[in-house]
């Protein structure tokens, strides 16, 4: 599949069938291991749920786009406006699309949209601290990392179910300028 020119648009609620399974397949299960993404040893269950990506979708201060090659749906991202930053999530690449590059360019195009759409000075993110590959990449890509944390939402089974105690938010952070 040819992923050199991407289009972006925002997503709509009929979207939300799509989305969802492009995120599952992302994160969770035997699919996800197609990627280098999966979270597959660290949380079962779903990552997402349609009422979580309507939510995203129809929030006032956000924007889910949806990332298209061939007139299929191979990526989405969240963008959140939180003042004067964005907050940065909900990021899918199809499994079998990622490590060709496809994830920087939406990256840059969700910085570029934060700043010139919304006039943000910062973008920001929470990763799972035990994802230091995924972290990694981030820190690439310009991303500090703040050493602040926030709790992993144990007990709540739409979040997933941990199989491990530790898990916890690291927030990562980035000027826009």
């Amino acid at each position: 599949m040819d992923i050199a020119a991407p289009r972006f648009r925002a997503a709509t609620p009929d979207d939300v069938p799509v989305l969802v399974g492009l995120i599952e397949s992302a994160y969770r299960g035997d699919a996800s291991r197609a990627g280098w993404t999966t979270e597959a040893d660290i949380l079962q269950g779903q990552r997402t749920d349609p009422e979580g990506v309507l939510a995203v979708i129809e929030g006032a201060d956000s924007r889910l786009t949806v990332v298209e090659s061939a007139d299929e749906v191979v990526a989405c991202c969240q963008l959140e406006h939180r003042g004067d930053h964005a907050y940065f999530g909900m990021f899918a690449v199809r499994p079998a699309l990622q490590g060709a590059g496809l994830g920087k360019v939406i990256l840059a195009e969700a910085e570029r949209f934060a700043r010139e759409e919304w006039d943000v000075a910062e973008l920001h993110m929470t990763v799972i601290s035990v994802r230091e590959d995924l972290i990694a990449w981030y820190v690439r890509r310009g991303y500090q990392r703040t050493g602040q944390t926030s709790p992993f939402p144990y007990g709540e089974e739409r979040f997933g179910l941990p199989t491990r105690d530790d898990l916890e938010f690291e927030l990562l952070t980035k000027k826009l300028v």
